[in-house]
């Protein structure tokens, strides 16, 4: 008997590889949506659904899985913060996700977002084009060489984000609880507040943590910050106060912001909201600061070898569990 697997929030360029990288023969429904309340019922008959990051998992849809008879719940990403873990607790639901993937996709997204705000690309070539191919003061950058880059949370996103920067010439610095050996042959450990004064880029690759460290981003982080610095955060948006960021942009204090991510960005982010003003207004006065804000919707994992891990994983926790009833990735 097959193995039924309902996979939400697949888009299309990513079809191929959900099925090429089905080695287990599982039965799959692939469906383009993010999970939601109104989709869930497309799970019905199945053993497991695959959800992304941005995927709706709240005790409504959780109770409605388990009612129909699915048993497991497989996030393709990292961060879990989207799954009511108490909610499946209850309802007897087996969670397992993707506790690592590749590292590169998400660092290659920061160094990149890092290398437009300081070369000043983004402005250069909104100018260039409107067929106005003039340099002005404005387009004058320091080399990233030249630069301290400062790391916080080095883990293996962190770690990787360091090396990009050293193998530019950089001088990296970093700040983390946990500071590995590896690490250390890479990044000059420091305390936050050391980090945040020296650097003239902040790169952002914290987990994120409700209870410790919901918006340490905010206005007495950034007061600390180098004056001028370029701030990038592509780990969780959570992390950050938009309005503290939003003021340090308008006053100069920051030279420029880079993000991927945003708190609540279910909301906006995969829709098509051209000419329509968003309803949060700091994310909406953040947008029209172009180019000294740049944003991207989430596509730091949008990548082939980030795709392979994220989907292969998830098929082999499957597979774990029904053949020998755990996983190693098994959120407890």
């Amino acid at each position: 008997m097959s193995t039924k697997l309902v996979c939400y929030g697949v888009r299309d360029i990513e079809v191929a590889f959900f099925n090429k990288l089905n080695e287990y023969g599982y039965e799959l429904e692939l469906v383009g949506e993010n999970l939601n309340h109104d989709n869930v019922c497309k799970a019905k008959g199945a053993d497991a659904v695959i959800i992304r990051g941005t995927c709706t998992a709240d005790r409504q849809n959780l109770e409605y899985l388990s009612e129909n008879g699915i048993k497991y719940l497989l996030s393709r990403a990292a961060g879990i913060n989207n799954i009511d873990l108490q909610a499946a607790k209850e309802f007897n639901l087996r969670v397992a996700n993707v506790p690592a993937y590749s590292p590169n996709a998400i660092s290659e997204l920061a160094v990149t977002l890092a290398m437009m705000l300081l070369r000043n690309t983004a402005y250069a070539t909104n100018r260039t084009k409107e067929k106005d191919f003039t340099v002005d003061a404005k387009m004058f950058s320091k080399e990233v060489r030249n630069c301290t880059v400062g790391v916080l949370g080095v883990g293996k996103i962190g770690y990787t984000t360091a090396k990009l920067f050293k193998g530019l010439g950089a001088k990296v610095i970093g700040y983390d609880v946990f500071q590995s050996d590896i690490a250390k042959e890479i990044v000059e450990f420091k305390t936050l507040d050391e980090v945040l004064a020296e650097s003239d880029i902040i790169s952002v690759h914290l987990p994120y943590f409700k209870d410790k460290n919901h918006h340490m981003i905010n206005a007495e982080f950034v007061g600390k910050m180098k004056d001028g610095a370029v701030l990038i955060n592509t780990a969780r948006g959570e992390l950050q106060d938009n309005m503290a960021i939003l003021n340090a942009v308008k006053s100069g204090k920051l030279a420029g912001y880079g993000t991927d991510v945003f708190e609540g960005e279910t909301s906006f982010f995969s829709k098509n909201l051209k000419g329509r003003e968003l309803e949060n207004k700091a994310v909406e006065q953040l947008l029209s600061l172009f180019p000294k804000v740049i944003v991207t919707p989430h596509i730091g994992s949008f990548t082939d070898q980030a795709l392979i891990n994220m989907v292969g994983i998830s098929y082999e926790n499957m597979h774990e569990f029904i053949t020998t009833g755990k996983c190693k990735n098994e959120i407890a």
